[in-house]
C-alpha cells in the first residue's frame, strides 16, 4: 500500500511518502540523507510475514528553515508516529534515520518498543559533504556515494542521477549541508545511556562513514543493546545484505516476543 501523508512543518506543509506491507509487529523504517523507501523494500519483503512494515520517506533535501535539521526531522517523524501508529513500534534507522530514531526513543519512549540501528549517526560519523564543491560533479558523487558500499556494484545509477539533480540545485545543496551539520552538532553521547528499549545494532565491518568504533560505542553505552557484524558490508547493509538484515530483525523480534511472553506468565506464589 503506497500513500502520501501531509505533515505540519515549521516552515510549510511537508508531504511524506508512506509504503506499508505485511502484518504483525509494527516496524517503521527511517532512511538516511540520500535514502528512499526503495532501499528498505527487500528487507521489508523478507519480514512482512511477521511484521507490519511501514517505510516513511521524507523529502529531506526539500526541507526549509527549522524543518531542515535533525531536530526538525525528528519532530516531523514524531508527528507521523503519533498520528498513524496505535502501539509502540520498532524503529529501524540507517545513518541519519538512525539518529532520528535515537532522538525519538529518548524524547518519546512511549512511541518506541525497540530500536534497530544500522550505520547510525549520533556519536561518530564522517560526513560526505565535508569538502564538497558548491555544485558537485557526477564524478565526485560517484566517488562519495561509492564510499557507502563495500561492493560498489550495489551503487544504483538512479540514485546517482537523483543525487546529482538534487545537489545541483541551490536548495538541495544547502539542505544537505545543513542536515549534516545539525546531525554532527547533535552528539548524543551524554544521553545514550538513557535509552531503555531493547536495541539491535547491525553494522557493516567495512563501514567508513560510521566506522566500527561507532558501533562499539553504541553497544557499550546503550543498556540493552546487542551488536551484529556483517562482514564484507559497508554503510548500507539493508541494500548490500537484505537477507542477513531481514534474518537479524526476525531473530530480534522473536526474542522480544519470547521476553514479553515470559514477563506475562503467572508467577508462583511465595
Amino acid at each position: 500500500m503506497l500513500q502520501t501523508v501531509l505533515l505540519r512543518g515549521v516552515a510549510e506543509a511537508v508531504t511524506a511518502s508512506v509504503q506499508v506491507v505485511g502484518q504483525g509487529q509494527p516496524v517503521v523504517f527511517l532512511h538516511g540523507l540520500v535514502g528512499l523507501n526503495d532501499h528498505w523494500e527487500e528487507v521489508a519483503r523478507r519480514i512482512s510475514s511477521s511484521c507490519r512494515c511501514t517505510m516513511l520517506e521524507l523529502p529531506l533535501l526539500d526541507l526549509k528553515k527549522d524543518d531542515c535539521s535533525v531536530q526538525g526531522v525528528t519532530e516531523l517523524t514524531t508527528q507521523y508516529l503519533k498520528a498513524h501508529t496505535t502501539t509502540p513500534a520498532i524503529l529501524v534507522g540507517n545513518s541519519f534515520g538512525g539518529h532520528v530514531a535515537l532522538r525519538i526513543a529518548l524524547d518519546h519512549p512511549e512511541l518506541v518498543s525497540a530500536l534497530v540501528l544500522a550505520g547510525s549517526s549520533g556519536l561518530l560519523e564522517r560526513t560526505m559533504v565535508q569538502g564538497a564543491p558548491v555544485r558537485p560533479s557526477r564524478e565526485w558523487l560517484i566517488e562519495k556515494i561509492g564510499e557507502l558500499f563495500y561492493d560498489k556494484s550495489f551503487m544504483r545509477e538512479s540514485d546517482l542521477d537523483r543525487a546529482h539533480e538534487a545537489l545541483s540545485q541551490k536548495q538541495g545543496a544547502r539542505a544537505m549541508v545543513r542536515l549534516s551539520r545539525t546531525a554532527r552538532r547533535d552528539h548524543l553521547g551524554e544521553r545514550i545511556n538513557q535509552i531503555q528499549c531493547p536495541t539491535l545494532l547491525i553494522w557493516g565491518k567495512e563501514d567508513v562513514v560510521t566506522p566500527t568504533e561507532a558501533a562499539t560505542q553504541f553497544n557499550e553505552l546503550i543498556p540493552d543493546a546487542r551488536l551484529v557484524w556483517f562482514d564484507r558490508c559497508g554503510h548500507a547493509p539493508m541494500i548490500e545484505c537484505p537477507d542477513r538484515f531481514g534474518a537479524a530483525i526476525l531473530a530480534f523480534v522473536n526474542d522480544l516476543d519470547e521476553a514479553a511472553s515470559h514477563d506475562h506468565q503467572p508467577q508462583p506464589k511465595a
